[in-house]
């Protein structure tokens, strides 16, 4: 029996297994996650006809990557490890076809696949093992505990619901083993006295059950002045055989972290680099913000037979973030600095924001033969409840016409700060509001081989959306529901064992939560998405690749009401068009290589006024935050050194220019970052690991939602730690 092992079956069956084993293996690595086997490693264990890639996740079915009429990057442990990553949107900077985008101050992940992002009231969603996890105010998504990230691009709408077109990403979480009792312990310190402590230990008392528990403790100062952070998280899992055919798993998800608000820099007349990338715009004296989560998952599998299997789960997860800020006012005629060039207006806020997510769902997975042919279908239905609450007050600064005095504005001079300078003013009431959305979906799918080299793909998901949204400020409340069907289809043609050809297209449809600050509650947001490209596989599937083109439209686009915080405005449609290029896997002499381009042509595709800052949008305009060109490279090596082992690597990010305010020529620049990472074994139990960031210390700007909030990257850190196995 292989144990400890995930994975996925070419074509769906083990010819040369038992059917009763065969069962057996399926069931008991179904909740069990560790470091993919390269194919050409099979034989090591013993199977040659096995080859091992992924286990098999809600909505995806048991393909082979080949098999699948769309796009999917995956950054797994090895890669996380050797870059020393512990943030979900650091390990997303990995891939080309993920851009950053506007980050909350740093209390949320904020991303774009191909050129698409969310609501910008909101965190970007993602999945977890399958279930909605994303949303919600629980601050970034820690590493800890993450066995690999799935970058889900293409039409995936059709069956996940409530996406975007551009991709989903799916977080794989660590899962109990039910083999051994193990321990990995591990330490680190870096630049800005950042010190972090992890543990993963996996008890199994018998081979019915097994228990997982990984936490993690993070405090940080920063090379922004006066920001100090504290994280900890609790992850454990337990894994239960109830029979030969059924199993059973639980998740706990409970994470804390402080850190203060931080909207980063100004660019003083449209210009970055007038002030320090170092500079604080904000008060200290107004305390770290709060962002708590705790969330449970719930997952039964159960075989019927070798061919059909259902899957059934249930998730519930609270998220808060509390705490005071001092950030730019935005609004020309309230900002002195637009005069002076020294004098920041600032506003203070108060948020207390509150949400609850549940999902619950079920998914039959079959593998049969239909009139000569081979079908693998889905069918699921899954039930989401989304509650977010919003209380938020402000103070703002007067308008400049009317000469108010430093202590009315809330000045900070931006070229020489004095912190506390004067009481921080007390925010008045602004936004007290709930929106409740409930939706249920229903989806088939069904992948018909219509012959060895030909398979086609067609499905659909029929969702049902209500939506409450009630101002509790004047006891308004609106209501408004929704109905419609996505369809999918894709081919894929196995050219020949190393090129598979495909193209797909799908649907989708999202509601928008919240409604105008006048109580009118948004249409759906619609999408269209294509793709067609190439799988490769070279220096006989050493090397894998994957070429793509896709052309993504969306409509009824939202974007944040600056003058009404919490609250959204339509902005009408957008549009991207791109082509993707993905690598992985090994080259000749030992090298390992992970590489990823994209180019990305996002634009509006409707002239109206931009609510955000009262400025036209016309058709063709570029998307915020997302450069035309991305390039990541990364290539390592493991070199036998006697008994020991010693690992080295380097890699290069590149992010050309992106727009950095809508409706407007401000851009933030391109740039370059380079790394460097090593990892030395003196034993089979041991792990020194050492990292540098930035090699050459580059100055650069991540992101930015106007030239006034603007995001500087980290300088040149460096980190070094231990990794004990037990």
């Amino acid at each position: 029996m292989i144990q400890g092992i995930p994975f996925q079956i070419r074509n769906g069956r083990l010819p040369m297994v038992p059917a009763a084993l065969r069962r057996s293996l399926l069931l008991a690595t179904a909740l069990t996650v560790s470091t993919p086997v390269l194919a050409e490693e099979a034989a090591d264990v013993g199977a040659e006809e096995i080859v091992v890639t992924a286990v098999r996740q809600a909505y995806r079915g048991d393909f082979a990557l080949n098999e699948i009429p769309q796009s999917i990057a995956v950054i797994d442990t090895r890669a996380l490890q050797d870059n020393n990553i512990v943030r979900l949107t650091d390990a997303l900077d990995l891939n080309a076809g993920v851009a950053r985008q506007n980050n909350f101050g740093g209390l949320w992940d904020a991303y774009a696949v191909r050129g698409f992002t969310g609501d910008e009231n909101l965190p970007s969603g993602y999945l977890v093992n399958g279930f909605n996890g994303g949303r919600g105010f629980g601050g970034p998504r820690d590493v800890a505990g993450i066995e690999r990230i799935e970058i889900l691009k293409g039409p995936n709408a059709a069956l996940f619901g409530r996406g975007e077109p551009g991709g989903t990403i799916n977080i794989v979480t660590k899962q109990p083993l039910f083999d051994a009792t193990r321990a990995t312990l591990s330490a680190s310190y870096g630049s800005y006295k950042a010190r972090r402590a992890d543990a993963d230990v996996n008890v199994a008392p018998d081979s019915r059950i097994a228990v997982r528990l990984i936490g993690y403790y993070e405090d940080a100062e920063s090379f922004r002045d006066t920001i100090e952070s504290e994280r900890f998280g609790f992850l454990p899992s337990v894994g239960v055989r109830l029979g030969e055919d059924t199993t059973l798993v639980y998740n706990l998800e409970l994470t804390r972290q402080e850190v203060p608000f931080d909207r980063g820099v100004v660019a003083i007349n449209g210009q970055l680099g007038a002030i320090p990338r170092t500079r604080f715009l904000g008060e200290p004296g107004d305390g770290p913000i709060e962002a708590d989560a705790t969330g449970h998952q719930l997952q039964l599998q159960h075989a019927f037979s070798d061919a059909w299997s259902l899957l059934l789960g249930g998730s519930a997860r609270s998220t808060s973030l509390e705490g005071f800020s001092t950030e730019a006012e935005l609004t020309p005629a309230r900002q002195k600095l637009l005069t002076d060039g020294q004098s920041l207006s600032r506003q203070r806020r108060f948020r207390d924001y509150d949400a609850d997510h549940y999902v619950v769902r079920g998914e039959l997975a079959g593998d049969v033969e239909i009139a000569g042919m081979r079908h693998r279908i889905l069918a699921g239905a899954d039930f989401d409840q989304f509650e977010n609450s919003q209380l938020f007050l402000r103070f703002r600064p007067p308008a400049v016409s009317g000469n108010p005095t430093d202590l009315a504005a809330n000045i900070i001079n931006v070229r020489a700060p004095v912190y506390g300078r004067f009481p921080l003013p007390a925010p008045g009431p602004q936004t007290n509001r709930l929106d409740v959305q409930k939706a249920t979906g229903f989806y088939v799918q069904d992948q018909i081989a219509l012959s060895d080299r030909i398979q086609i793909r067609l499905g659909g998901r029929y969702d049902s959306f209500s939506l409450r949204s009630l101002n509790r400020a004047n006891a308004s409340q609106q209501r408004r529901s929704f109905d419609r069907f996505s369809p999918q289809a894709g081919l894929v043609w196995e050219a020949n064992p190393a090129l598979s050809l495909y193209v797909s297209y799908g649907e989708g449809f999202r509601s928008n939560i919240g409604a105008t600050a006048a109580g009118a509650i948004f249409d759906p947001e619609t999408s269209r998405a294509f793709e067609t490209g190439a799988k490769f596989g070279l220096f006989g599937n050493a090397l894998t690749g994957t070429v793509a083109y896709f052309r993504l439209t969306k409509s009824n686009v939202l974007a944040a009401d600056p003058a009404n915080p919490g609250f959204s405005l339509p902005i009408g449609k957008a549009g991207s068009d791109g082509i993707e290029i993905d690598l992985t896997g090994k080259l000749p002499g030992g090298l390992e290589l992970l590489a990823s381009y994209a180019y990305v042509d996002a634009e509006a595709r409707s002239s109206v006024l931009d609510p955000n800052f009262a400025l036209q949008i016309r058709a063709g305009d570029r998307l915020i935050n997302v450069p035309r060109h991305s390039v990541n490279v990364q290539v390592s090596r493991t070199i036998d050194l006697g008994a020991t082992e010693l690992r080295l690597g380097g890699g290069v990010q590149h992010v050309g220019r992106r727009l950095g305010e809508t409706a407007t020529a401000f851009e933030l620049p391109a740039y370059t970052l380079s790394r460097l990472f090593a990892t030395w074994r003196p034993t089979e139990q041991i792990e020194v690991f050492g990292q540098v960031h930035n090699l050459f210390n580059e100055t650069y700007y991540t992101n930015s939602f106007s030239r006034l909030w603007v995001q500087p990257g980290t300088p040149r850190t460096v980190s070094a730690g231990v990794r004990i196995r037990i």
